[in-house]
Order: C-alpha cells, then structure tokens, then sequence
C-alpha cells in the first residue's frame, strides 16, 4: 500500500510540474485560438535565463525576478516580430510557425551556451522528504506549490479588466476590434504571461534534471495535459496535470518490471488518443458548435 501511495503522491506532483508548463499554453489559446508547439522550448529557456544569470554571480533572489523580465519580453516580441505578421493566414501556418519558433530556439540555446546539463541550485535540499514509508522530492513539493500559486494567480487574472480583454479576444477578434479593444496588444500580453510561466517551469524542472535541451520534451506531456483538461480551460490544466501524472507514475509502476520499462510515454500517448476519440474538447473546455 505504501508503494502505491509514494507512485500516487510523487505522479500527483509530477502532473502539478506538468501544469506550470501547459498554464503557458492555455494562456496563448485563450487569446489567440492558437496552439503554441514552441512552449517546450520557451521553458529551456527559462531554465536557460535563470542559470546563466546566476553564472554571472547574483543571488537566485534575484535572477529569477530578472528572468521573468527578459521571458515577458521575449514572449511580447514574438508576438510584435513574428505572430503579427501572420495576420489573415491559415492558422495552420501560425501553428506551424510555433514549431518553427521551437525547433529555432531549441537550437540557438545549447548553441551559445553548451548542451551539456547546467545544475540549478535552487536552494532546495537534495535529501528526500520522508513521510513514514513514503519518500519523495523537496523539489517536486515545492515546484508543485508553485504551481498551484500560478494557477490561482491565473484565474485571479482572468477576473480583471485586462483578463477580461484577453478573454473578449479569444471569443471573437473582429468584434474585440469594433469595440475598441487592441487584440494585437492582447495577445502580446499572453504570449509575455506565457513567458512567466516558462521562467517558473524552467526553474523546477531545472532543479529536478539540469537545464539542458531535455527540458524541450515537456512539451509532449503538457499537450497531454491541455488536450485532457481542455485547452482553454485553466482549472482544467491542473487537473489534466493531476490524471496525466498520476497514471504516468503508476502505471509504469507497476508494468516497467513486465515490460522492461519505457511506458511512460506509451501511457501519455493513450491519454492523448482516448481523450480525442472520447472527449476532443477535454473536461472543461469549451465546445463551439458552428453551422456549416
């Protein structure tokens, strides 16, 4: 029972990790109706910011604070440079140009600064957290509150006068325009939220592996995650994080032994599958029905 409740506990705050990285997602379709494959490597580099900024000697104290000012910049000037060029195009060919984006940064971050692992030192101690029979990691733990924090902090968001401009985009962009509201400016802040985000995932998850390109494949779980919990639903990234990582701890668990490991991504991929088969708009998302 104790191993069961260790898998249980760690999955659980394994999918909470999950969901700082699908919160950036969910906050750019909110806006803009537009699935951003580049989230994964947004996180790297966040990760990226975070470590090379305490290279150069300062306190975690502050460059994490510094990282998020550079993140939120480099999330508005995508929109600015890149996004907003695509105005009128198939949003295919916006979707593809946030993989374009991906691949780009995937590259140019272990380029300039190395691919081999940089530790971040968080200050979290390494020893695990005992709980009677139940071992798990201090980082989890924390990055898990973390995560709660950002989601609470998004849903606060999304109850102000510019959450509630952000959400008037995602409905509908000419009529946004006809009443005024900017929706290039809109968009540009979700992209710079998303970049937050990225600084906040970047930083757990780099103090769990090491920041690296590695950290680009968060992305495959946090699709998982936006596509179960539905992908403008932010209630609904914290709890796909919770099933995702929860039957991706389990599960392989219990089968790695028999099979000789590797189910993980066999397990999110089944997620993936039975809720677009079952459910294509997650658990909360919202679901459009347009005559044709």
């Amino acid at each position: 029972m104790s191993y069961f409740l260790e898998l249980l506990i760690n999955g659980a705050l394994t999918g909470l990790m999950y969901s700082m990285v699908a919160l950036g997602i969910v906050l750019i379709y909110k806006s803009s109706g537009v699935l951003n494959f580049a989230a994964g490597a947004m996180v790297m580099m966040g990760g990226y910011a975070v470590w090379l900024l305490t290279s150069w000697g300062l306190p975690m104290i502050a460059a994490i604070p510094l990282a998020l000012v550079a993140m939120f910049a480099l999330g508005w000037l995508t929109e600015r440079v890149l996004l907003r060029t695509m105005v009128g195009q198939p949003i295919i060919m916006i979707v593809m140009l946030t993989l374009g984006l991906d691949v780009f940064l995937r590259g140019v971050g272990p380029g300039f600064l190395g691919t081999e692992p940089k530790h971040l030192d968080v200050g979290i101690g390494m020893a695990p957290l005992i709980m009677g029979d139940i071992l798990t990691n201090r980082t989890y733990v924390v990055g898990g509150v973390v995560a709660l924090v950002l989601i609470a902090l998004a849903l606060a968001f999304f109850r102000t006068r510019l959450g509630t401009k952000l959400r008037a985009v995602s409905d509908n962009h000419v009529a946004s325009w006809s009443v005024g509201i900017s929706v290039e400016h809109a968009v540009a802040i979700s992209w710079g939220l998303a970049g937050l985000c990225a600084v906040a995932a970047g930083t757990m998850w780099g103090a769990v592996q090491g920041v690296d390109w590695s950290l680009t494949a968060l992305l495959f779980p946090a699709v998982a995650v936006v596509i179960l919990g539905g992908i403008d639903s932010i209630p609904g990234a914290l709890l796909g994080g919770l099933v995702v990582g929860i039957l991706g701890s389990v599960i392989p668990g219990y089968v790695d032994s028999m099979v000789g490991g590797s189910t993980r991504d066999v397990v999110t991929s089944v997620v993936i599958l039975l809720t677009i088969l079952i459910r294509p708009y997650g658990m909360f998302g919202r679901e459009d029905i347009e005559r044709i």
